[in-house]
């Protein structure tokens, strides 16, 4: 129905023109407000303050890239499809009112990094997870682990209702619990990564005590202090020269018998010495590179990444939820929790048309799937959803069996090119013949 100028007019809306509307009062309900997004997982115990913020990071943004999905299986646990849940929901589009499942999950990583051991707490589910384990999860939540019991866990989880952090105990059977793999690396108090972050809060004292602009001068006065009388004159001597040195230019005067020594010099150590071995260790303890740090990494760098550092991780995750969100009726039925990886996303532009090639060829994708991955829409050609090989020719009996089978299934084979036992009947046929005009 075509609405009418009159019709728009009445419906038409206008963010800022209700802003200004004075007797709009609504904005005073609204909760508590904050300068800064008060979920965001923040970091402590120094690791806001060193690199190893970045490894997390990129760690983290590497794990989210994955697509995880509520999906089934067959009985030989391949994947068939993907199930219409509140799960796979907020696994892939709306995890919370502030996430999307991207950055649901990112948050989920570097909390487990900061922390050792993170919840993924459900805060919206369809039935009560403490009476019954047949639910559907509508929201969830990363939560911070603060005390353990034997059957229960108290987790501080952000309550958007309230805009506060809360602290709730909740069975450990109807949250994710997951522990970092690397926790012996990065979280473990002598661990390399700790030591790692030590190194570098010292060195960090150590750039800010020089550049606090501090003089660090020995000033040598040209008589022996020794008495009182004369402690008090070098005294008086020294808060003369710092007065003079507090003016707008910097400047003092001394006599010509005073001897003055500037000690603000580099002091030779080894620190980083030690901060460069640690890295390459913490490096070849994880998996990692610097060349993945800095977008450099070949391609066996980054398959030794990927195997050695993101999948344990992701592994870890999955797992978790796979316990903890479904049961084991759901299980049994071959409901899972799978990840994902898209393997064209590291492959270059010219090796595309080559991939391609081999995949149709081996009847391993179509080529509508093929479109699909370089960005391009479908082809409304019958043939490009068929896992065919393009190079080899039909015969007109197959062609016909195509056009007349419904839409997305396959024809059966004709009785001329196949028997009951699904051999093939062509015999001595000619290879010209096979060939079709080619």
């Amino acid at each position: 129905m075509e609405l009418t100028l009159s019709s728009r007019l009445r419906k038409a809306w206008n963010a800022f023109t209700k802003n200004r509307d004075p007797t709009n009062t609504s904005y005073q309900s609204m909760g508590m407000g904050y300068v800064y997004r008060p979920d965001r997982a923040r970091f402590s115990r120094g690791n806001e303050k060193t690199i190893v913020t970045s490894i997390y990071n990129r760690i983290a943004m590497d794990v989210a890239q994955l697509t995880i999905k509520h999906c089934r299986t067959d009985k030989n646990g391949r994947y068939i499809e993907d199930i219409r849940s509140g799960l796979n929901e907020c696994l892939n589009t709306e995890a919370n009112i502030d996430q999307d499942g991207r950055a649901f999950i990112q948050d989920v990583v570097m909390s487990m990094f900061d922390e050792g051991a993170v919840a993924i707490v459900p805060v919206d589910t369809t039935y009560d997870p403490t009476e019954s384990s047949s639910y559907d999860i509508l929201t969830m939540r990363t939560g911070k682990i603060l005390e353990w019991y034997p059957a229960h866990v108290k987790v501080r989880v952000y309550n958007d209702r309230t805009g506060k952090k809360e602290d709730i105990v909740l069975p450990k059977r109807s949250v994710a619990i997951i522990e970092n793999p690397l926790y012996s690396v990065i979280n473990e108090p002598n661990s390399t990564m700790q030591r790692l972050v030590r190194k570098l809060s010292i060195l960090d004292a150590i750039d800010e005590h020089s550049g606090s602009g501090k003089l660090d001068l020995i000033i040598q006065l040209p008589y022996v202090i020794k008495s009182d009388a004369r402690r008090e004159q070098a005294e008086k001597r020294r808060h003369d020269i710092e007065d003079q040195l507090k003016g707008p230019y910097g400047i003092a005067y001394t006599d010509g018998t005073e001897k003055i020594t500037q000690l603000n010099r580099p002091v030779e150590n080894n620190l980083m010495k030690q901060i460069e071995y640690l890295t390459n260790q913490l490096y070849n303890q994880i998996g990692m590179t610097q060349s993945v740090l800095d977008n450099t990494a070949d391609e066996k760098a980054m398959l030794n990444y990927n195997n050695r550092t993101i999948e344990p991780i992701v592994s870890a995750i999955v797992n978790a939820m796979r316990r903890s969100f479904l049961s084991k009726t759901a299980r049994t039925q071959g409901q899972t929790i799978m990840a994902f990886r898209d393997p064209f996303k590291l492959v270059p532009v010219s090796e595309i048309a080559k991939i391609a090639d081999t995949f149709t060829r081996n009847e391993i994708l179509t080529s509508n799937e093929v479109r699909q991955i370089i960005g391009m829409k479908p082809s409304d050609d019958p043939k490009a959803d068929q896992l065919r090989n393009s190079n080899i020719s039909q015969s007109a009996e197959e062609v016909a069996a195509m056009q007349n089978a419904p839409p997305g299934e396959e024809a059966a084979p004709t009785d001329e090119s196949y028997d009951t036992a699904g051999e093939s009947n062509l015999g001595d046929t000619p290879i010209s013949a096979l060939m079709g005009n080619h």
